[in-house]
């Protein structure tokens, strides 16, 4: 398993994976998702990090407390899953950049 495996390259493939999560945090910040539910009434945009940054919400449900609360679940659910897949891509990406640990195609 570890054949071909330079030891002596560990620590400048720590310090590069160290880089990188830098700058993957860097770029979540400034990334933005939005998931829309209800055909647009509710929407919810989330920073790259999964912070809500944003929600808006039609007036029509202001008085429909019980459809207010599922669309926007759902919203939340939805934007919160595309940070998720968007970190799992990011570090597969940054893995297999040093060293190759990523997964393989």
């Amino acid at each position: 398993m570890f054949e071909n495996f330079d030891l002596s390259k560990v620590g400048a493939m720590l310090e590069e994976a160290q880089k990188q999560a830098q700058k993957m945090q860097e770029d979540a910040r400034n990334k933005q998702f939005t998931a829309k539910s209800g055909g647009g009434m509710v929407s919810v945009s989330m920073d790259g990090n999964g912070e809500v940054v944003d929600v808006t919400l039609d007036d029509s449900l202001l008085s429909d407390k019980e459809s207010l609360q599922i669309l926007l679940m759902s919203a939340i659910n939805d934007v919160s899953k595309m940070v998720e897949d968007n970190k799992k891509l990011a570090t597969s990406q940054m893995l297999s950049g040093i060293g190759g640990f990523g997964a393989k195609n």
